[in-house]
């Protein structure tokens, strides 16, 4: 063969390897495909283009908090997560951790609930919702019956609180802790301490009007009481149950003189039967009195 005929060909088979070369390469191939299904790193949201799925935070967030609203709480909680997930530095992260522990209290998952809390006031320490956690895991506790740690909860908000708005529902709620006790006395004085400024918005004078009414009740005495009943009514009168002291000395005092006219009579039989109903009504009054005081 001729050695010029041959050299146009060649000049083909070169220039058929260079570009063979040129679009194998792995870095050009990937501008190309770069270019052909573009995919935007800065934008937030996440695309499944495959599925046709797009994630916004905002969606997914509301689609959350629909879930919330409607009392479906599991079905919320895995939703926030979904979005803790997806979007870590979002703003609204915190809200959405808060609303897991809310989730789970309103679920009557309480241990869970504390749990959320828990994590949320040791990651945030006091932003707005770590504070709110302290309240509901004190009313998770209350929940669960165990009210020392309720308390301790209210008590270790009021050490940090940092404004009068969050000690006073911080007081609140601690008072009402110590009314599920039992605790009149350590109740009132929780809600004493409540602002004056705030103390309409918490209804203090009816709650404290009505601690008035059954704290000198807490005070009786119920030795006093017993031997105060010896006399018929007395007992009662001393706890200022005034109907219940009338109507026990006019029982007890009819009773006594029926009694007494019967066997004044000679009629033994009748005064037997008398104050035999008499001894069940004057042990009556007296057992009645000491329960009274508490």
């Amino acid at each position: 063969m001729n050695i010029k005929s041959c050299r146009p060909l060649a000049g083909w088979v070169v220039f058929i390897v260079f570009l063979f070369l040129f679009f194998s390469s792995p870095a050009k191939s990937e501008n190309i495909q770069t270019e052909i299904n573009p995919i935007n790193t800065i934008n937030p949201t996440h695309s499944y283009a495959a599925q046709g799925i797009v994630l916004d935070p905002e969606r997914q967030f509301q689609f959350a908090e629909h879930y919330f609203q409607k009392d479906e709480y599991y079905r919320a909680i895995g939703e926030y997560e979904r979005f803790i997930y997806f979007f870590p530095l979002s703003n609204k992260v915190e809200l959405a951790r808060y609303k897991i522990g809310l989730s789970f209290l309103k679920g009557e998952q309480y241990k869970e609930a504390i749990q959320a809390f828990n994590a949320l006031i040791e990651d945030y320490k006091n932003t707005e919702y770590a504070l709110k956690s302290y309240l509901k895991i004190s009313k998770a506790y209350v929940l669960l019956k165990r009210y020392d740690m309720a308390l301790t909860s209210i008590k270790n908000l009021i050490t940090i609180a940092p404004d009068q708005e969050i000690r006073d529902e911080a007081y609140y709620q601690g008072g009402w802790v110590y009314l599920e006790m039992g605790l009149w006395e350590k109740a009132q004085k929780y809600f004493e301490k409540i602002s004056y400024q705030n103390r309409e918005k918490y209804n203090l004078s009816q709650i404290l009007m009505g601690l008035d009414r059954k704290l000198p009740l807490k005070r009786k005495n119920p030795t006093t009481a017993g031997m105060l009943s010896i006399m018929p009514g007395a007992g009662h009168l001393y706890c200022e149950r005034k109907r219940d002291a009338l109507i026990s000395f006019l029982l007890n005092g009819a009773m006594i003189y029926a009694a007494y006219g019967a066997f004044d009579h000679d009629l033994d039989v009748l005064g037997g039967i008398i104050t035999f109903f008499e001894l069940g009504f004057y042990s009556g009054n007296i057992y009645s009195a000491v329960s009274s005081t508490h």
